[in-house]
């Protein structure tokens, strides 16, 4: 292949190339469905805070998507509302609370208000994990099971 100069273009190994796309691909997907999880909140609640995003979260409970599922959600949230949540989900039942929890298996890290923005639909998931505005930590396939757990 040559640009429109005539020079030929450098070219990355395909496989090297598909290997970068499908990680990008991965990772906006986990991002795309963990944050479903945080959508369970009306969207008439736009000044909510992030205690109210997560005793929405207790209705939306799917026992059967946690069945087999042994793990440990953080959130450090920063800001005037911010402080810590924790979810434990253990074979299709699950604990919450508010503080820390012992080796979180994924840890969400955001300011009250960008993490409350992306749970009322607000701020896109994905694009609040792109710029940084969203941090996720630890397993990502958990953090994608977490949309199915409570959607």
């Amino acid at each position: 292949m040559t640009n429109h100069e005539g020079m030929p273009k450098p070219e990355l190994p395909a496989y090297r190339l598909g290997k970068r796309y499908l990680f990008l691909i991965i990772r906006a997907l986990a991002v795309a469905i963990c944050m479903r999880a945080a959508s369970a909140i009306p969207a008439e609640h736009q000044d909510s805070t992030p205690q109210e995003v997560f005793d929405s979260m207790r209705q939306s409970f799917q026992a059967n998507q946690a069945k087999g599922v042994h793990a440990r959600y953080e959130w450090n949230l920063s800001g005037p509302n911010g402080g810590q949540w924790w979810i434990d989900v253990n074979d299709g039942a699950y604990k919450m609370g508010k503080g820390k929890i012992d080796n979180p298996n994924v840890t969400f890290v955001a300011t009250d208000k960008d993490w409350v923005a992306v749970s009322n639909g607000k701020l896109g998931g994905t694009w609040a994990y792109m710029t940084g505005r969203l941090k996720i930590r630890g397993d990502q396939g958990l953090a994608r099971k977490l949309g199915q757990i409570f959607p």
